[in-house]
This record gives C-alpha cells, structure tokens and sequence, in this order.
C-alpha cells in the first residue's frame, strides 16, 4: 500500500468558448469550476478529481502548469476582493502572511487555496489575450489550436492575457 503521493502542483485553467452547444455534463462541471464566462481563469490544484473535470471540459477550456511570477502576477493584477477591491499587503497581512509576495508563494506551493480564502472572489477576469489567439477556438493544442493542455506555455498566454 505504498502508494507515491505526488507533489501539488498549481494549474491555471482558462475558459475560451461559449456553451451554447455543451452537454449539461460540461456546462455543471465549468460552473463547479467557477468558469461562467469566456476569459475567466482559476487556481487550481493537480489532485485527481480536478483533473477529471479538466479531461470532462477539454473542448472548452485551456490548462497548464503556472510558474511562481505568473501566480504571483495574476493575484497582483486580477486578484479581487469582494467589491471589486484589489488585493493587498494589508490584506494579506490580516488573513496571516506577512507581504503580498509570501501570500502568492503559499498558493503557488499548494499550501492554500486562493478560492478557499475569506472575502476573495475565486475568479480571475482576463482580457482577451493581445494580438489575438494564435490558432482557432475549437482545435486542440497539439494539434495548432488553442483548447486543452498546454503545459508551461499557459504562462505566455496569461501574460497576454492579464
């Protein structure tokens, strides 16, 4: 029973395309995930069950491993409280870090939840990236277009994006 437990790892989720013509299991699955609109991103975790709702909204969202800048610039930029109000240091320093910079840290290692924490809205709202995507919405990744995993290169889209 020596099973190897993998290290988390931080995920960026980002939803591309409408659900007008979705199946009801994808359309649940991207409200579960917090995604109701096109260029809308969230923090996530690698654990098994997100995962699986990834591989369930794959024709509609695109997905990769974040780097630390990448979480940190987004919590910076697009981080919101409730009332439209932007994260900062007095912020962090109330729910128990010491700086912006070692909060970001913490939800990059996987040692909180950025949609867990009190007063913060779980999205990010994205603009639609600069210069436009590079392939089209209803292709995959691998295959020229934009949907799906992407690994590392999702911190080039986000850049874009925020």
């Amino acid at each position: 029973m020596a099973e190897e437990v993998k290290e988390r790892g931080c995920i960026v989720v980002v939803r591309i395309r409408g659900t007008i013509r979705a199946s009801r299991s994808v359309r649940e699955t991207l409200l579960m995930l917090n995604l109701t609109r096109n260029n809308y991103a969230v923090l996530i975790d690698n654990r098994p069950s997100f995962l699986g709702m990834l591989k369930t909204a794959q024709h509609f969202i695109t997905w990769g491993e974040a780097s630390k800048e990448t979480v940190s610039m987004m919590i910076e930029k697009r981080g919101r409280l409730a009332g439209d109000k932007k994260l900062t240091d007095e912020y962090a320093q109330k729910i128990g870090y010491k700086s912006f910079e070692e909060l970001a840290e913490a939800i990059f290692d996987c040692h909180v939840e950025y949609w867990k924490l009190p007063n913060v809205r779980p999205v990010f709202r994205l603009h639609p990236p600069t210069k436009g995507f590079k392939g089209k919405v209803k292709k995959g990744y691998g295959m020229g277009g934009e949907l799906g995993y992407r690994g590392e290169k999702i911190n080039e889209l986000i850049k874009r994006m925020t």
